[in-house]
This record gives structure tokens, sequence and C-alpha cells, in this order.
């Protein structure tokens, strides 16, 4: 069993759908449980993730249902890709204080206490969320993700009938072809496949970009085919973890916008980054707890 101790305030359940997103995300599952499959050097494991205490006092339980013995080095390695990826050591004291400040945030924040800003454990998933999901809706987009790791991810060996997300050296044995049959489009199979080559190569490598300005990092990302501005924000907040990052140009986020500031219409980019400019450098935090406060209104949450 492994243990994490987050900085508080920290709650799981909110931080997880956070990462999800929706329900039909096969990849990140959540019971009550938190349960992911994780590579952990040449093999993938389940990990199964419970918090004990609440949100002040918050502690996490990880255990590995797998047949084999877990060494040290892959115990180090799934809680680094633990604290990455739920945000554990982050301390968000700074925005709750904004927040406490703020007559429309700050009740939104009291509900949304302990949600950590959630990242994906590779640059390489976090470029391929982006593409999956541009120009089609969040529930299509994760279907098609679901479909391409259950078909280049590693398989555990239990039973939990969790997949570990591919990596690239897996996807480049792939072709267009199979992505097509998934639902992906011509252009989005061959971005995902540049992608996959970028990684591989060291053409665009993590540490890198994160020795960056964002700016800097941006110009990095639109230098890859198919990533665009929103797809560069995009990976810059839920990939790098830059939580001054708002994507701007994120559909969704803009009608949500509208409706809680209470806007005559839904804002152009240089509305909303200038709405997030007194957030700084936490507009990040205003957009994950948009997103669950709409899964909140789909009945997804209860909170």
């Amino acid at each position: 069993m492994i243990e994490l101790h987050p900085t508080p305030p920290f709650r799981l359940d909110l931080t997880a759908w956070a990462l999800r997103r929706r329900s039909r995300n096969r990849i990140d599952r959540w019971d009550g449980t938190y349960r992911r499959a994780l590579l952990v050097g040449d093999r993938a494991v389940t990990v199964e993730v419970e918090q004990r205490g609440g949100p002040r006092e918050p502690h996490l339980t990880v255990t590995v249902p797998t047949a084999g013995r877990i060494s040290a080095h892959e115990r180090g390695s799934i809680q680094s890709q633990l604290v990455r990826m739920l945000g554990t050591s982050i301390d968000l004291g700074g925005f709750y204080d904004r927040a406490g400040r703020d007559p429309r945030v700050g009740p939104l924040s009291e509900r949304m206490l302990g949600v950590k800003p959630p990242r994906f454990p590779t640059l390489f998933e976090a470029l391929v969320n982006a593409i999956a999901n541009q120009q089609i809706s969040l529930e299509v987009g994760i279907e098609l993700l679901n479909r391409f790791t259950d078909r280049f991810g590693v398989h555990p060996d239990d039973d939990c009938g969790l997949v570990a997300f591919p990596e690239p050296a897996s996807v480049l044995a792939g072709s267009i072809g199979e992505l097509r049959a998934m639902g992906f489009s011509t252009r989005k199979a061959e971005y995902i496949l540049a992608s996959a080559h970028a990684i591989a190569t060291g053409m665009i490598d993590e540490a890198e970009l994160a020795s960056l300005d964002r700016a800097g990092a941006t110009e990095k990302l639109v230098g890859l085919r198919g990533i665009g501005r929103w797809s560069a924000e995009y990976v810059l907040l839920r990939g790098l973890g830059d939580l001054a990052v708002f994507p701007a140009d994120d559909v969704g986020a803009r009608n949500k916008l509208e409706a809680f500031f209470s806007l005559a219409s839904a804002p152009n980019r240089e509305q909303i980054l200038a709405l997030m400019q007194p957030w700084h450098p936490y507009g990040g935090m205003i957009y994950f707890h948009l997103l669950l406060d709409g899964l909140a209104a789909r009945g997804e949450l209860d909170v």
C-alpha cells in the first residue's frame, strides 16, 4: 500500500471528475474509488485510490491489485504519477484567499472546496486528448479516446478491466486506417501519428517545454502538425500544469463564462482574457471550477 498526504484542502472525487470529465471515460474510473491503469517501467499496473479524512485533513491510500510484486522503483513511479495527476502537492491558498473576496467565485469555490488541478501523466496523452476533442463534443471525444486506448494500450496482469494509455511507439506501429476505423478523421489520425513521432524522436520534449515561458512553449507546441492555439493552451494547462492558462478558444468554456458572469453573449477571446486577468495566475482554476459546475448541473456530481 502507498500513502499520500495531499496539501489541504483536497477532495479526491472532485479532482478525479475534473480529470475524467465524462462518466463514459473508461480510462479514468470513479465509483467512490479512483481507478486507473498506469505504465510503470515496461508493464502496466492498476491503481486504486481512496480518500480517508475530509478536505481539511486528507489522506490517500493507494492499492495495486496485481499478481506480481511491486518493486521499490515501481512504487516510486506510481507515487510520482499520482502526485502529478491529482495535484496533491499544489498549494492553492492564494486562489482561495482571492476567491473568498469575490461574490461570484467565492460561493462556487466553497462548493468545490478541495479540487486540485489535474494533469495527464504524459505529454503524449495531453496531445492526443487535445487532438481527439478538436471541434467535436466532449462525449464523442472521450469515446474516441476509449477506443484508442483499448486498441493500443497496455493491459495489466489483473482482472480489473482497465487499460493503460498507449505509448507513442505502440501507436506508431498502427496505421491511419486503424485510427479511421475507430472514428477519427483522416486529419486527426495524421495529427496523432505526427505527435507520436515527435515524442518518440525527441522533436518535442516535456522537460524542454517546461523550461520555456508560456509564449515559447506555445510556439513550440503549435509547430506540431494539428496543434493550434486552443490545443496548445489545453496541453499547457492539462499536460504541463500551467495554472495561469484559461483555454480562451474553448467553446464550452465560453458558454459557461457567459452564464456564470451573466454576460449578454458568449465572450470572445479578448473578453475572456480580460475576465481572467484579475485571477492571474489561477485562470486554470476558474476553468476547472466551471467544468465541475457543469458536471453538477448534469447530475454527475452532488455538490
